[in-house]
């Protein structure tokens, strides 16, 4: 880590890769674009904490529901960064940032983000709300990750009333939270939580009554489109005004922007747990009854929040379509725009800015010609070939030994990543060796060197042995097995 520049007080750092990590990330993207994970399962075994290998390592173990593996890889990604901490550089200060524009500092944003999701997933909402601040922290101007979109949600989790309402308080007047439907329907929400709390008196908790209740309704104007999805979630069945009236009605839902959708479905998605509550129902009753009235008498704010509605949210920009990516919420997923799922998405780095500083390049690589032609006419069968070599879930005898897996496995894991660089080699060297013979010139030196690179294969293949794992006569006795 080098620290950048320092201005106004805040200093700027970023990540460098040195000249080797940049050859081993060559070779990372170099087995992502094989398509097969036992690639980059083999480059781990080389660079235990290459942290871009670990990223997308972690989300094929999370797509197995191997949510131990998982996330034991984003920990090991957050300790290799952190042992590259620059000697200044505190998580703590709240004044040191990253520029998510460089490539080197992506993985640590990602990494908290991730790490962050599985302490919520594990019941640690308040620690995931402190993850959250750090994200937030080290880039709070543009917030690459959009964690705005989900520091309310934590905060509610974790009880954080006082929190959420200051942030509402102090960012309003220059971030203006309250176009945002998280904090809409959050920030009322938490008011409300405020006023049953019994240490306020009476005067504080009818004053906090009341503000919850103007900053509901208000939201429920500006999105009315959250309303009917929200009891759909929790399970209520609204009464007849509301389901018959067309303020909340499916039109509602069908005239709001797409980007706006998305924002919608996300919260919807998200946070619907915390209505559930019969008292947060009643209290969302009675205003929605005040909003209907609203409507009724054609009141001035009704037009103008539609306005609003049809001028804004047109388009979301990239940091929103990340975080619904990393989210993984299905409802906000699939409302994503053509333009975000026609595009591949890698774990270790989803949209990258279009603005990117880039600090080195990746080298072209160069094949002689009946290779580079071959290569090209029969990418397909590399790919099916080398997925015939090594099927399914052995792939994960191939982990290195610090990943929790038994000592007894070791020769298993060897001859296992033997077959599959042989595999490999004999799938591709095979099919030069049978389209490299039109080649008049250059095909027979190489036939040449295929034929006594297919012998020495042959030789290998034909001397490996597979030790069988020990076997132990006492079961009862001390050994762990996985």
């Amino acid at each position: 880590m080098q620290l950048v520049e320092t201005r106004r007080g805040v200093q700027y750092f970023t990540f460098e890769h040195h000249r080797e990590y940049q050859q081993v990330q060559f070779k990372f993207l170099d087995a992502v674009e094989s398509m097969d994970p036992n690639n980059i399962v083999l480059l781990l075994q080389m660079n235990p904490y290459h942290v871009d290998s670990l990223l997308q390592l972690s989300d094929v173990c999370r797509m197995q529901e191997d949510q131990e593996m998982a996330r034991d890889l984003i920990e090991r990604v957050l300790y290799s960064l952190e042992c590259a901490f620059h000697p200044v550089f505190s998580l703590t200060s709240g004044s040191c940032r990253l520029d998510y524009r460089r490539p080197e500092n992506r993985a640590f944003f990602l990494a908290l983000f991730k790490h962050l999701m599985f302490l919520e997933k594990r019941g640690c909402p308040r620690t995931a709300l402190e993850f959250c601040k750090l994200i937030l922290s080290l880039d709070p101007e543009n917030d690459p990750l959009c964690v705005l979109l989900l520091i309310d949600f934590l905060s509610l989790r974790a009880r954080e009333y006082a929190f959420l309402t200051r942030m509402f308080e102090e960012w309003e007047s220059h971030r203006n939270l309250s176009q945002l439907p998280n904090f809409a329907f959050s920030v009322p929400l938490a008011y409300f939580f405020l006023s049953q709390q019994e240490e306020h008196s009476e005067m504080e908790s009818s004053q906090t009554r009341e503000r919850a209740a103007r900053l509901i309704q208000l939201a429920l104007i500006m999105f009315p489109s959250v309303l009917m999805p929200l009891l759909d979630h929790c399970s209520v069945q609204p009464d007849a005004r509301v389901a018959s009236h067309s303020f909340f009605g499916l039109n509602a839902q069908i005239s709001q922007p797409p980007a706006l959708n998305q924002l919608t479905s996300l919260y919807v998605g998200r946070t619907h747990s915390l209505w559930k509550d019969p008292a947060v129902m009643a209290w969302l009753e009675t205003n929605v009854h005040e909003v209907l009235h609203l409507v009724d008498i054609k009141d001035p704010l009704v037009e103008e929040c539609e306005l609003k509605r049809k001028m804004r949210y047109q388009s979301a920009p990239r940091n929103i379509y990340r975080h619904v990516i990393l989210s993984e919420m299905k409802e906000a997923t699939a409302a994503l725009p053509l333009e975000v799922t026609s595009q591949p998405v890698m774990g270790f780095d989803p949209l990258p800015p279009l603005d990117s500083i880039i600090s080195y390049t990746r080298p072209e690589r160069y094949f002689p010609a009946p290779v580079q032609a071959q290569l090209a006419s029969s990418q397909h069968r590399h790919l099916a070939a080398s997925a015939r070599v090594h099927v399914g879930a052995q792939h994960w005898h191939l982990l290195p030994p610090g990943f929790g897996r038994s000592p007894g496995g070791s020769a298993n894991r060897q001859g296992w990543s033997c077959c599959l660089r042989v595999g490999l080699l004999v799938a591709i060297v095979g099919d030069i060796r049978h389209d490299g013979d039109d080649e008049a010139g250059a095909g027979q030196d190489l036939n040449q060197g295929v034929n006594r690179l297919m012998a020495a294969m042959r030789d290998m293949l034909a001397n490996i042995q597979f030790q069988e794992p020990p076997r132990d006569d006492n079961p009862e006795g001390d050994g762990d097995w996985d």
